[in-house]
């Protein structure tokens, strides 16, 4: 639960001192501008408080790791609901906007995380997790998309180092296998999910977990 407040923060935290001018710079998501990124993690944090109270009373169907869809089609940006956001992100018009709308979100739902009961089941996506399995599954998507945040700024801040240490465990989990200890957290990241592409060398390091990459969580 900490870890998820941390993760979080650090990215609410690093878009608030972004500059105007780089809400119009690609992001690491396909498709997307900085500006769609920050428009899809309200929506984010629009989906953790209704899921913090969306109880149920049937058993875990899901857990942390296995809480995503794992495919290995990396995305094109082509997607209906990934143009939605493309558009409700331009609506803003201006960065400030856009600031504005995820610190008021994201403060309440890094709130609610913060007060839920770790035990407590609750219901998302056709599934059922307990509150704790659900916020430590977040940690993963904050940090992914705090590196999509900063792929290609200037002077990126990146997530926190425990983060991205998590975040590398529950993607090994996934793919059940380590990555090479050669590589760092972010570069596990960011190869294992398909948002860079492997050097040569990598390749080599990699062995036959190169040829099941990269695993695209949804």
């Amino acid at each position: 639960m900490d870890l998820f407040t941390r993760s979080w923060s650090a990215l609410r935290r690093a878009v608030a001192e972004l500059p105007d001018e780089d809400f119009a710079q690609p992001s690491g998501c396909a498709g997307w501008l900085v500006r769609d990124l920050v428009c899809h993690l309200v929506i984010d944090a629009q989906d953790v408080l209704i899921t913090l109270v969306t109880p149920a009373e049937t058993e875990p169907t899901r857990d942390a790791v296995t809480y995503w869809d794992v495919t290995r089609t990396p995305p094109t940006g082509d997607d209906p609901l990934d143009a939605l956001v493309v558009r409700l992100a331009a609506a803003y018009e201006e960065p400030r906007l856009l600031k504005f709308h995820l610190d008021d979100v994201g403060s309440a739902a890094g709130r609610a995380a913060g007060l839920a009961d770790p035990g407590l089941r609750v219901g998302t996506r056709g599934e059922v997790l307990t509150a704790g399995d659900y916020l430590s599954a977040y940690v993963l998507e904050w940090t992914l998309h705090h590196l999509d945040l900063v792929a290609h700024l200037s002077a990126p801040a990146e997530p926190p180092a425990e983060g991205l240490a998590r975040s590398r465990e529950m993607l090994e989990k996934i793919a059940g296998t380590a990555f090479p200890a050669s590589f760092s957290d972010k570069d596990a990241l960011l190869v294992g999910t398909g948002r860079r592409v492997p050097t040569d060398a990598e390749k080599a390091e990699l062995g036959e977990l190169a040829a099941k990459l990269p695993f695209v969580l949804g």
